[in-house]
């Protein structure tokens, strides 16, 4: 297979494993405070995204450097992807104002 491919293959499983781990953070975030058991579930999210993105860049790197470049690459995009989506809508509510605070 060709070299650039395998590189391309490998970016995007790395934004695929940072989607997964990233917006499983994000959600592990929200979902705790209404958890009856918030550190539970903390730790078992924990163990499975990182099981995920542990185990995903151990099977694309195999061992070449190029290969754990590209993932790690694709996994910081994702990270930026994940922030971009969950960040909440600013423009929505008008900023605060002195006279809205002493009104």
């Amino acid at each position: 297979m060709n070299d650039f491919l395998i590189l391309l293959l490998a970016g995007f499983a790395g934004i695929v494993l940072g989607v997964f781990f990233f917006g499983g953070l994000w959600w592990t975030v929200r979902r705790s405070t209404f958890s009856p058991h918030p550190a539970r579930l903390f730790v078992s999210s924990f163990l499975i995204r990182m099981t995920a993105a542990v185990g995903g860049f151990y099977l694309i790197a195999d061992g070449d450097w190029r290969r754990i470049l590209a993932w790690l690459l694709g996994f910081l995009i994702a990270r930026g992807l994940v922030l971009r989506w969950t960040r909440p809508d600013t423009e929505a509510a008008p900023p605060a104002t002195q006279a809205n605070r002493e009104g």
